[in-house]
């Protein structure tokens, strides 16, 4: 697909503004911009906007309205953005309802980054329609056991893409029914991450940004419960510090005292991920700032063998910044060994932080290389693209 497409980007940055989700509609939007493609962003998820202040929903977008026109001016999108107000009745800001018309009439392709958005009619009108999932495993468990409002959501799409690249092999135990998923992988503008100066480990700690707890997908299985929330997984490795010479910090959203206390008593620092979360450079900075990445997965990625990766730990990558990960299975189709680990005990884990201790420039620079060999936005999008192209839904 080399002609110039015109390609509308549906997202939900404005209704949940975090640098995490922030970084992720950018690369898209600037991705394929760069590959020379005419984008629209479109804010239409029908969800309330959030006050990050409050930290609550909100029945005031300016904040929301605001914060959309930046990061659309941040990629060179300026008035080419919309944001559908739904706590005024879906007033349109940004682009004109005309304008946002045509733009949704000539595209050729649509792309539902996150599945956040509910495909109405005039959505529907583009050809091709791209359903791109950024966290497997509950979908495909609620199509499995027939869940309407699941279904008739990945119905509205002509392609069904996901960061799950170890779906349908022998080892996933996630049900793949009714859609054929096309893996895809976390697009990076890599030059907006590059690392500044040689790499030096200093004194900095490996680090991560997240959620402690968080149980709304958590989701019941054949029998079995499996979990959303990285807290399961955190527990496993609480004494991780005790047996490492790098300082470990997590960034979290927690309001739980005790339990920021219980992690402080085994050796991790805590960190307010709320504040550095709101701002898009900040987290950026402490990403840069840190030595590289230490973090487990959720419960359903990794007892199922989804092969999903983060789009954090990308960045971390592009930063030249290693990568000490829990296993999803997604060493099936990323290299691992030097520069990004996958782990599955304590013991993995400790014997991976000694080897980055003993070639920290080594490891720093292989980050590096698989950032470009992977994940470059121009590579990955450009494939993307060719793929939704050579499997266009008749007319």
């Amino acid at each position: 697909m080399s002609d110039r497409l015109s390609v509308v980007v549906l997202g939900m940055a404005g209704s949940a503004p975090f640098a995490g989700v922030a970084w992720q509609t950018l690369h898209y939007l600037e991705g394929l911009r760069r590959l020379g493609h005419d984008v629209v962003y479109l804010e239409d998820t029908e969800r309330w906007p959030y006050d990050p202040v409050a930290n609550s929903v909100s029945d005031d977008a300016t904040e929301a309205i605001a914060y959309v026109a930046r990061l659309a001016q941040r990629c060179g999108l300026t008035g080419r953005w919309a944001y559908r107000d739904v706590a005024t009745g879906g007033t349109l800001h940004g682009l004109s309802e005309r304008a946002l018309h045509q733009a949704l009439a000539g595209a050729d392709l649509l792309v539902n980054l996150s599945g956040a958005t509910v495909l109405r009619e005039e959505h529907m009108r583009v050809p091709v329609r791209v359903y791109l999932e950024t966290d497997p495993v509950l979908p495909q468990i609620e199509v499995a056991q027939g869940r309407e409002f699941t279904i008739a959501l990945l119905d509205a799409h002509t392609h069904h893409f996901t960061y799950g690249e170890n779906l349908g092999a022998p080892d996933c135990e996630v049900p793949v029914e009714r859609y054929e998923y096309l893996p895809t992988r976390q697009p990076v503008v890599l030059d907006w991450w590059a690392p500044e100066g040689p790499p030096e480990a200093g004194g900095r700690p490996f680090t991560t940004v997240g959620n402690w707890r968080q149980t709304s997908k958590d989701v019941e299985w054949r029998g079995e419960r499996y979990t959303w929330s990285k807290d399961v997984e955190f527990r496993r490795f609480l004494d991780l510090p005790r047996r490492v010479t790098w300082p470990l910090e997590l960034a979290l959203a927690i309001d739980d005292d005790a339990t920021v206390a219980m992690l402080e008593d085994h050796g991790w620092t805590v960190r307010d991920a709320l504040r550095m979360s709101g701002d898009v450079d900040r987290y950026r900075d402490y990403v840069r700032g840190s030595a590289g990445e230490f973090t487990v997965a959720k419960d359903q990625n990794v007892r199922l063998r989804s092969g999903w990766f983060s789009d954090r730990t990308a960045c971390y990558l592009a930063a030249g910044r290693p990568a000490i990960v829990q296993d999803t299975a997604f060493d099936a189709v990323l290299r691992t060994g030097e520069g990004l680990f996958a782990f599955g005990t304590p013991d993995e884990a400790a014997a991976a932080f000694d080897d980055v201790a003993a070639h920290y420039a080594r490891h720093s620079a292989a980050a590096l290389a698989i950032a470009r060999e992977y994940f470059d936005a121009e590579s990955v999008l450009a494939d993307l693209l060719d793929r939704a192209a050579a499997r266009r839904a008749p007319a």
